[in-house]
């Protein structure tokens, strides 16, 4: 694998701006279970950009 490969954000970005497919079953559970997913990517996102910055600015 290339370096470029790990630093795909293309998932990431395409889990938040996809357009919702009519065909596919919805339930509450899914609902849910990517609700969650969304705001522990965020999450995620944000507590490595704070360690970022404080190793940087250490």
């Amino acid at each position: 694998m290339q370096v470029k490969e790990y630093f795909n954000f293309k998932e990431v970005l395409t889990y938040y701006f996809r357009k919702k497919d009519p065909n596919r079953p919805t339930n509450i559970n899914l609902k849910m279970m990517h609700g969650v997913n969304k705001i522990s990517i965020l999450m995620f996102l944000f507590c490595l950009s704070v360690m970022i910055f404080r190793a940087i600015f250490r």
